[in-house]
């Protein structure tokens, strides 16, 4: 895998917020190919157990992650990456 692709380890004690790292963890996670447009994400239960953090934190996480429109919720169905995804920002 080369080094463009590399997800990040997660950092709970990095500088940021553990919502917004949890956030960028797992947009790192989709930009890598990990998780596929139409693949359905774990239980928010399970994430936070994963990720060793609040059920809450894992809410907010995936709150910024579907105001990035890098994630859709389906009420009665589950949470899923976005298909399409966002083209990404082309510096300007």
């Amino acid at each position: 895998m080369s080094d463009q692709n590399k997800i990040p380890d997660f950092d709970p004690q990095g500088p940021q917020l553990v919502y917004v790292a949890i956030a960028d963890h797992v947009a790192a996670r989709i930009a890598a190919g990990e998780l596929q447009p139409g693949a359905r994400l774990p239980p928010e239960r399970d994430l936070a157990t994963e990720y060793g953090v609040a059920y809450l934190t894992v809410r907010r996480a995936a709150q910024v992650l579907r105001e990035r429109q890098l994630i859709v919720t389906v009420h009665g169905k589950g949470t899923f990456v976005a298909d399409p995804l966002p083209e990404p920002d082309q510096p300007g």
